[in-house]
């Protein structure tokens, strides 16, 4: 096969457009349903001298694409992971599962469960549950733990819904809607609706209603104060729950002085308390040059034999 030593070395000479490029991902950004057509249609509105082969180009090679599938509820939000929940109560996650009754009926079950302490925190369960009774099962939540901060959730009706809307802005909550098409975004609640069907929807068998749900309180009374959770170090989710509060209530005893606590703070003994017996340096060693070596650890001056001092 003859070919020219100039083809087997030849380089793309092309240039890699990256403004062209930034400028791309940040309409797709904000554009979630948007295809390369309608991107080429903007960014031509917006001076970019650009056709639509070359658009659909650094699409694909940026990994833009989105399902061509239509669905009834799109997400529009931007492509962004959620950061994770650093203490109690701050963020939920919610989902449906189905299963049958024994005479071949199904039903539905609404999981809520807190991303932080990996509590169970609902298991409603019902033949039909739309927007209303959501808001309903997480009002009951509210009324006893208080309201979180966001709740992540995945594009159903039900939570899509006007029901939701205006819950979600009475109590000042904010719903964080993963991509469609992508449940590993809400990876807690897929973990915990494994669990579930393995431990107790696959297990036992459901007559009716009212049995279903005396079953699922049972398992989830189980699951949140004697189930060992590996991501817990091995502890259940009230235990942790509780051992992180009691750790955050030591921190804040021991981060204000004894006579500046806050009013209703209780003093911890030393006893109580093994961090108090270290040793606390004095406000004047942490400054530099022979000064500062004139101090004890007791605070007091020390007496310098030399007549340099």
């Amino acid at each position: 096969m003859k070919i020219t030593r100039k083809t087997l070395v030849y380089r793309s000479r092309r240039p890699r457009q990256d403004a062209l490029r930034q400028r791309l991902r940040e309409l797709a950004a904000s554009r979630v349903r948007f295809g390369y057509r309608r991107l080429t249609v903007i960014l031509r509105r917006e001076g970019w001298r650009v056709n639509p082969k070359r658009v659909y180009r650094l699409y694909a090679e940026d990994g833009l694409t989105v399902r061509t599938k239509t669905r009834k509820k799109l997400a529009r939000r931007p492509r962004v992971v959620t950061p994770k929940a650093t203490r109690l109560n701050q963020k939920l996650s919610m989902d449906f599962m189905s299963a049958k009754l024994l005479d071949g009926r199904w039903f539905r079950v609404l999981t809520v469960i807190e991303q932080f302490t990996r509590e169970c925190l609902a298991l409603a369960a019902g033949r039909a549950l739309n927007g209303h009774k959501v808001a309903l099962a997480l009002s009951q939540v509210v009324a006893e733990r208080g309201a979180p901060e966001s709740i992540t959730v995945d594009n159903g009706s039900e939570f899509a819904g006007r029901a939701m809307q205006a819950w979600s802005y009475q109590h000042g909550v904010r719903l964080e809607f993963i991509r469609p098409g992508r449940p590993v975004e809400n990876g807690y609640i897929e973990s915990f609706n494994g669990r579930l069907r393995d431990e107790c929807l696959n297990v036992e068998t459901f007559f009716d209603l009212a049995d279903v749900r005396d079953q699922l309180e049972r398992w989830r009374q189980d699951y949140n104060q004697v189930r060992p959770h590996s991501a817990l170090a091995a502890r259940a989710p009230e235990e942790f729950a509780r051992a992180w509060q009691q750790s955050s209530a030591t921190s804040l005893r021991t981060a204000w002085p004894a006579n500046q606590l806050p009013s209703g703070a209780v003093q911890s003994s030393a006893a109580a308390d093994p961090k108090s017996e270290s040793f606390s340096p004095h406000p004047y060693a942490s400054v530099k040059g022979e000064g500062a070596k004139s101090w004890s650890k007791t605070g007091q001056k020390r007496k310098c034999p030399s007549a340099s001092c």
